[in-house]
C-alpha cells in the first residue's frame, strides 16, 4: 500500500493465514521522529503444499520438432504435388540470353533454323527453355560457336584446380545460406559444374534444395569425416538437385558429431587422425576433384572445428555482413578469434592458401540511414575487399522462403 505517514505495509491477500514477516529499518521525518516500516507476509497454505508437477522440456521440444518436421513435409507435397519433390521452372529468352551470353536475336535465329533444343512457344511467341534445354543449348554452340575466344561450356581447363568457395559468418541471420544457395544456382545456370556442402546442422541449405534430413534420412558429410570404421567415401554422399549442372552433400544433425569426435581423436595417443582434423574436409573433396569445378561450403554459424576444417579446404572465403551496429561487432570478434586459431593451425601443417577473401553485404536496406553509413564505413575500412554490390533486403526473397524456394525457382 502507499505511503500512509507512518510506513509501507507489503500484504498479500490470501486465505485465513496472516503472520508478520519482521520489522526492520527505520525512517526519520522532518520532525525528527523515528518511525519503523512494517512489512506483512500473507502465506497461501495451499500453494506451499501443492507443488505444480516439473516441466518435461525435453518431451515438449521433442513433440513440438516432430510437429514441425510433419508440417513442412506437408507443404512440400502441397507445393510439388506430383512427388513432392522439387521441379524446376522454365526460363525466359532474355534469361537464357544472359545466362549463356549470346543475345536474344541469335537465340530466335538458331530456332527458326532449326538448331539446337526446341523452345516451348507460348501462343504470343513467348519462348522459354528448360534447365536441361538450356544445358543442351550451351553445348551446342561451344561445337558450332563462331567465337573462339569465348567458352560456352565453362570447365575447368588442364591445370586449373578445383575452386573451393567458403561461407561464413559467426552469427545467424545474415543471409549467408541463403548466399551459399543463389551462389550455387547461378554458378550451375552460367554452366559450371558445381558440388554445394552443407556443412550447418540445421541443414538449412538442404531444405531449399528440397531435402528434409529428418524425414528423407539423407546421410552428410560427417560419413566422409568421421574417426571411426563407418566412414564413407563422399562419392556415396552426393545427390542430385532440381538444378543440372548442381549437386549437393546434405546435412543432417549428426554433423555435431563431429564437434564432440575431434577432441576426443585429438587426445587419443594412438592415433594422429585428431590432430590433422583441419584436413579431413580437403582430403574428402580431393576423392572427386576431376568430378566438379566449383565447391560451395556453407559453413555453421560458428567457429567450431567443423569452420575451421572448411576454411582450411577452401581456395576463396566470402563473409557476410548484416550492415547493422551489433552484427558488426560481433563479425570484428569473430574475425579476431579466426586469425588466433588459424595462426598455430598454419604453424601444425595446416595448408591456409587463400586465393582471395570478400566481404558482402547482406540484407541492405539502401533507405536506411544508419545502414548506408555502417556501409559507408566498411567500404573505408576494408577498401577493395567489400563487394560493390551488395544484397539488398528484398521481401521477394522471403516471399520464395516460404515454399523454400529461391529466386532463379520462383515463376516470373
Amino acid at each position: 500500500s502507499p505511503w500512509n505517514g507512518r510506513g509501507f505495509s507489503l500484504t498479500f491477500r490470501l486465505p485465513k493465514i496472516s503472520c508478520p514477516l519482521s520489522r526492520i529499518g527505520h525512517t526519520h521525518t522532518s520532525d525528527g521522529v523515528s518511525r519503523q516500516k512494517s512489512f506483512l507476509l500473507d502465506i497461501d497454505a495451499m500453494n506451499v503444499l501443492q507443488r505444480p508437477a516439473p516441466l518435461m522440456f525435453e518431451k515438449h521440444i521433442l513433440e513440438q520438432g516432430d510437429q514441425i518436421s510433419r508440417k513442412l513435409h506437408l507443404l512440400s507435397v502441397q507445393s510439388f504435388p506430383e512427388s513432392g519433390k522439387k521441379g524446376l521452372r522454365p526460363f525466359s529468352l532474355a534469361e537464357v540470353s544472359s545466362f549463356i551470353g549470346v543475345s536474344q536475336s541469335h537465340l530466335k535465329k538458331l530456332h527458326l533454323e532449326g538448331k539446337g533444343p526446341i523452345p516451348e512457344t507460348s501462343p504470343s511467341g513467348r519462348r522459354t527453355y528448360t534447365a536441361e534445354q538450356m544445358l543442351e543449348l550451351r553445348h551446342y554452340l561451344d561445337r558450332h560457336g563462331r567465337s573462339e575466344a569465348r567458352a560456352y561450356v565453362p570447365h575447368r581447363r588442364n591445370g586449373e584446380r578445383l575452386q573451393i568457395i567458403g561461407v561464413v559468418n559467426f552469427k545467424g541471420g545474415s543471409g549467408k545460406t541463403t548466399t551459399a544457395a543463389h551462389l550455387a544456382q547461378y554458378l550451375a545456370l552460367t554452366g559450371h559444374r558445381v558440388l554445394a556442402v552443407d556443412l550447418d546442422p540445421q541443414a538449412s541449405l538442404s531444405s531449399l534444395h528440397g531435402f528434409q534430413p529428418e524425414l528423407d534420412q539423407t546421410r552428410s558429410i560427417y560419413d566422409a569425416i568421421r574417426y571411426d570404421e563407418g566412414r564413407a567415401p563422399i562419392s556415396e554422399l552426393i545427390r542430385s538437385t532440381n538444378f543440372p549442372g548442381l549437386d549437393i552433400v546434405p546435412a543432417n544433425l549428426e554433423l555435431q558429431e563431429f564437434e564432440y569426435d575431434t577432441p576426443l581423436a585429438m587426445a587419443d595417443r594412438n592415433s594422429n587422425a585428431g590432430k590433422a582434423f583441419f584436413t579431413r574436409i580437403a582430403a574428402s573433396l580431393a576423392e572427386i576433384d576431376d568430378r566438379y569445378d566449383i565447391v560451395i561450403l556453407d559453413c555453421p554459424p560458428q567457429l567450431g572445428y567443423l569452420t575451421i576444417t572448411a576454411l582450411t579446404a577452401a581456395t576463396a572465403v566470402l563473409i557476410t555482413i548484416h550492415p547493422q551496429m551489433l552484427d558488426v561487432m560481433s563479425m570484428g570478434q569473430f574475425l579476431l578469434m579466426l586469425g588466433n586459431i588459424l595462426e598455430p593451425i598454419r604453424s601444425a601443417g595446416a595448408a591456409v592458401n587463400l586465393e582471395w577473401y570478400r566481404y558482402l553485404i547482406t540484407r541492405y536496406e539502401p533507405t536506411d540511414q544508419p545502414q548506408a553509413q555502417m556501409v559507408a564505413f566498411l567500404q573505408t575500412l576494408f577498401g577493395e575487399f567489400v563487394q560493390k554490390h551488395p544484397m539488398l533486403k528484398s521481401t521477394a526473397i522471403s516471399d520464395a522462403g516460404v515454399t523454400k524456394q529461391t529466386l532463379y525457382e520462383v515463376e516470373k
